[in-house]
C-alpha cells in the first residue's frame, strides 16, 4: 500500500492484490447486511452494491474534507469483468432459444427495442443539459436493461478511454436505481392489468398449492442451467456446490480462460477496424461460438452449473471492486439530469410492458406475467424480473411460459442485443 501527498492531500494507493482483497471483504459485508435486511432481499439488491457503496461514500467524504484520497488498481477488476461476460456467452445455447420457439425470439425482439428506445430518450435529455450525448446512454440502456455488469463495463470504458467524467459513478447509480424501481413497478403493474382487464388467472379456474408452484418454478430454472442467477450473485447453495468437483470446475474454467484469450484478439482487431466495443464483447462472441459448437457436435460439454458458479464469483468481485472505487463527488452536477432520465425510463418501460408485451403477446395471463418481468429486467436485472413475476404468480397462479421465456432473454439474449445497440449508437457519436 503506497502513500504519497498529491496537491496537499494524502493519497493511499491500493495495489492489485489489496484492491481484490477489499472487494472480497466488502462483498461478504454486503451479503451479511443483505441477510439481515429483508427489504434488500425482496428488491433483489445484490451484495456487491450493498457492500461496495459504504466504501465509496467514505472515500467521497474523506476526499471532500481534504483528508485522504483512495486510489484502487483496477487490473483484476477488468479481468473479472471479462470473465463474467464470457460466462454469459457460455450459457447462450441455441437449444434453449429453439425450445422457446417464436415466443423467445419475439420477446428478444422487444428487449432489443427497449435497448434502442432507452437510448433514444436518454441522449436528448443529456444533450438538453449540455452533457456529452454518451451520458444519455449512461442514463439509458447501459444501466437499465444492461444492469450492474454492463454499467460497470461501459461506464469505466466511457470514463477512462473517452474522458467522460463521472460516467462510471453515474452508471452504477442508475443501475442501482433501476433495480429498486424495476422490483417495485413490475408487480403493481401486473396487478393493475389483471384487475382492470379482468384477466382469467390459473387460480380463478383451478387451485394451485404454493408448494407445487415453487416446485415447478425451481424445475424450470434448473432446466435452463440456472442462468438467471448468473446476472445477480446471491448466497450460493453449498449442497449444490458440493456436487461440482474441482477437476470438473477447472475444466469449465479452462474454457472461460481460453475464450477470453481468443476474445481479446477479436476485440483488438475489431477496435483496430474502428468498431467501438467494450473489452468484454470479443470474449462473449468467442464463448457463444464455443458453447454452440459443443452443443451441435457433441465433441465436448460445457456445464451450465459450473459456468454459473464461475460467473457468480467473477461478477461479485468485479462489481464490488468497481463500486468500491466510485468517485461519487462527480455525481453532484449530474444529479438533476440523471433523476429526469430515470423517471422517463421508468415511464417508458411501463408503456412498453403494457402496450407491447401485454397487448401483442395475447392479452392473457401469460402476457401479464411477462410484462411484469420486462419491468424487472428492463430496469434492473433478471433476478428483479423473477421477483416481479413471483409477486404475481404467488397470488394468481404459475405461468410456465413466462418463467421459461423471460429468464432466457434476460440472462443472455438481452445482453447480446444491448451490447450491439450500445456499440453501434456510441460509435456514431465517437466518430
Amino acid at each position: 500500500m503506497e502513500t504519497i501527498f498529491v496537491n496537499g492531500i494524502l493519497q493511499i494507493k491500493f495495489d492489485i492484490f489489496q484492491a481484490a482483497a477489499l472487494g472480497a471483504i466488502m462483498y461478504y459485508v454486503g451479503a451479511w447486511i443483505r441477510s439481515r435486511a429483508p427489504i434488500l432481499l425482496r428488491l433483489s439488491i445484490p451484495a456487491p452494491a450493498i457492500g461496495g457503496l459504504p466504501v465509496a461514500f467514505i472515500a467521497a467524504i474523506l476526499q471532500a474534507c481534504g483528508v485522504v484520497q483512495l486510489v484502487f488498481d483496477n487490473t483484476l477488476q477488468q479481468v473479472f469483468m471479462i470473465c463474467f461476460f464470457c460466462t454469459v456467452g457460455m450459457n447462450a445455447s441455441y437449444k434453449l432459444v429453439l425450445r422457446g420457439g417464436l415466443m423467445v425470439l419475439a420477446f428478444w425482439g422487444v428487449a432489443a427495442l427497449v435497448s434502442v428506445l432507452q437510448n433514444a430518450v436518454g441522449i436528448p435529455i443529456a444533450t438538453g443539459f449540455g452533457l456529452n450525448p454518451l451520458m444519455g446512454m449512461i442514463g439509458g440502456s447501459i444501466p437499465m436493461i444492461g444492469g450492474l455488469g454492463t454499467a460497470g463495463a461501459f461506464g469505466a470504458m466511457f470514463q477512462d478511454e473517452y474522458g467522460i467524467q463521472g460516467a462510471l459513478s453515474a452508471a452504477i447509480a442508475c443501475a442501482t436505481f433501476g433495480m429498486v424501481a424495476g422490483s417495485l413497478i413490475g408487480g403493481p403493474l401486473g396487478e393493475w392489468i389483471i384487475k382492470s382487464h379482468k384477466i382469467k388467472t390459473p387460480n380463478s379456474m383451478k387451485k394451485i398449492s404454493a408448494i407445487d408452484t415453487e416446485t415447478e418454478q425451481e424445475a424450470i430454472l434448473e432446466e435452463i442451467g440456472e442462468i438467471a442467477k448468473n446476472i445477480n450473485p446471491v448466497q450460493a447453495n453449498t449442497d449444490e456446490e458440493d456436487k461440482v468437483s474441482g477437476p470438473h470446475l477447472m475444466k469449465n474454467l479452462a474454457w472461460v480462460l481460453v475464450a477470453t484469450g481468443f476474445g481479446s484478439a477479436v476485440s483488438f482487431y475489431l477496435k483496430k477496424a474502428g468498431v467501438t466495443l467494450p473489452p468484454y464483447l470479443g470474449a462473449m462472441i468467442v464463448a457463444i461460438i464455443f458453447r454452440n459448437v459443443g452443443d451441435k457436435t457433441g465433441w465436448y460439454v460445457i456445464d451450465s452449473k459450473s459456468i454459473g458458479m464461475i460467473g457468480d464469483i467473477t461478477l461479485a468481485l468485479f462489481i464490488t471492486m468497481a463500486i468500491n472505487s466510485l468517485q461519487l463527488w462527480q455525481l453532484i452536477n449530474l444529479a438533476v439530469p440523471l433523476m429526469i432520465m430515470m423517471a422517463v425510463q421508468a415511464l417508458l418501460i411501463m408503456f412498453i410492458a403494457y402496450f407491447v408485451v401485454f397487448r401483442l403477446f395475447g392479452s392473457n395471463y401469460d402476457s401479464v406475467v411477462m410484462a411484469s418481468g420486462l419491468c424487472g429486467f428492463g430496469l434492473g436485472a433478471t433476478p428483479n424480473a423473477l421477483v416481479c413475476m413471483q409477486a404475481i404468480t404467488d397470488k394468481y397462479g404459475y405461468s410456465e411460459k413466462a418463467f421459461f421465456v423471460v429468464p432466457i432473454v434476460g440472462a443472455f439474449l438481452a445482453d447480446i442485443s444491448n451490447a450491439s445497440a450500445i456499440s453501434i449508437i456510441s460509435g456514431f457519436f465517437l466518430k
